[in-house]
């Protein structure tokens, strides 16, 4: 079965170059963070890649990234827009930033044959997540009537903090049968003196546990699930508040919906890798000193490809 990479990427600076979070080098001949992912997807066992980018950073990402890539797999770009909407609607006035990882998602319609695993550019996710979810992707992430199969890379929340300030995270509940009951949106998540803190939308303080499991957007799903980012996606937008010019298409928001509405089981796929981010320009260094040990453990090669 064929299995694609996704990549959301939109979210890179419109200027390429020093100040990047995505594209500070970590590795020891300066690599940058999706080098890894790329590299443990393609050992996992994934056939092509997509890179969802914005056109105005199309010929840099392509010069910087995308042809590098192109040499090691088949490669495909689809596009987020602020202005690519359903017919029938408009940009609000005075909206600038596109309307979410929902919305990112949908740009890859008509471009995957089967299944697909959708990451973040910017996370280190570790080597295991990959290999597991491929293969469960491959064989057991079989459709239901009417319910899409779906999985998830679930990651310890305790290996997912920050040393340089708060995080945001898809805090999950797991069902006895290791399937996803819900995803909550759980924000300002930090240690203070000894405690692990954690807030919900409205900035009121939630409870939460270092083992806890969370979602870090590493999404394995089924072509028919962009059928229906397709349908809720104007539904959606009816939704939003006037002056709203914040309100996102989130994949947490719409699997949760889906789960509870019986249209979707999620496996939640236990990782015991450590995330790296640069979430803060402080978090380079711990990326490359952790990049830096695993070289010298073997995990990865000096020079990556």
């Amino acid at each position: 079965m064929k299995t694609t990479l996704v990549i959301m990427a939109a979210g890179i600076g419109s200027r390429f170059g020093e100040g990047i979070k995505q594209l500070a080098p970590v590795g020891p001949k300066g690599e940058i963070i999706m080098d890894y992912s790329i590299h443990d997807a393609l050992q996992a066992g994934f056939d092509k890649v997509i890179f969802i980018i914005r056109r105005d950073i199309e010929e840099d990402f392509k010069n910087i990234i995308g042809r590098r890539i192109e040499k090691l797999v088949p490669v495909e770009y689809a596009y987020q827009e602020l202005a690519d909407l359903p017919d029938g609607y408009e940009v609000p006035a005075g909206r600038t930033k596109p309307w979410g990882t929902g919305q990112a998602v949908l740009s890859i319609k008509g471009m995957v044959d089967g299944p697909f695993l959708v990451i973040n550019a910017d996370d280190y996710y570790g080597k295991q997540g990959f290999c597991i979810i491929h293969d469960y992707m491959a064989g057991e992430m079989q459709e239901e009537a009417g319910v899409y199969s779906m999985c998830m890379g679930g990651y310890v929340l305790s290996n997912t903090l920050s040393d340089n300030g708060s995080v945001t995270r898809g805090v999950c509940k797991v069902g006895k049968d290791g399937c996803l009951d819900t995803v909550t949106e759980t924000f300002d998540i930090r240690m203070e003196d000894g405690k692990l803190l954690a807030f919900d939308g409205q900035g009121n303080p939630v409870a939460v546990s270092p083992s806890q499991t969370v979602s870090m957007n590493m999404w394995g799903l089924p072509k028919g699930f962009l059928d229906e980012l397709e349908t809720r996606f104007p539904k959606f937008l009816d939704s939003v508040k006037p002056g709203d010019l914040k309100a996102e298409f989130l994949l947490p928001q719409i699997i949760d919906e889906l789960i509870h509405e019986g249209k979707a089981k999620v496996k939640v796929l236990p990782t015991p890798d450590k995330w790296y981010g640069v979430t803060y320009k402080e978090d380079r260094q711990a990326v490359a000193d952790a990049i830096k040990a695993m070289v010298e453990a073997g995990v990865y090669k000096e020079g990556l490809f």
